[in-house]
């Protein structure tokens, strides 16, 4: 087996799919029946999909699925994320490992793995 593609659960996927393209910078892949959202970053495939997230977490730790993203220069990769209007919300016990959500509470981690 092999992983195919990461669904992501959202109210509104073409809403969602302009945080993910414009503050992450996924590149989208394609829009499908007007309601599923393609996006790739790097080799990965990503479906946002319309769907009920009831499992909010008001912090990383506490979320039932977290996305890890991979970065080898933190800092830019943060600064650059700041500048385009993400809001990071902490970190995972350590300042190497920031964390944020999407705006429908999904969480996200951006390490560097070579300083983890």
């Amino acid at each position: 087996m092999k992983f195919g593609h990461i669904e992501i659960f959202v109210k509104d996927p073409l809403r969602a799919k302009e945080f993910y393209e414009n503050i992450l910078g996924f590149e989208l892949v394609e829009v499908q029946n007007e309601k599923f959202v393609w996006l790739k970053l790097g080799e990965n495939l990503f479906l946002l999909r319309p769907g009920k997230n009831d499992l909010s977490a008001n912090e990383y730790r506490n979320s039932n699925t977290g996305f890890v993203l991979y970065t080898d220069d933190l800092k830019k990769t943060r600064n650059e994320l700041i500048e385009r209007g993400l809001e990071f919300k902490g970190t995972d016990g350590s300042d190497e490992c920031l964390t944020f959500s999407d705006p429908d509470g999904n969480w996200f981690q951006l390490v560097n793995p070579d300083h983890t």
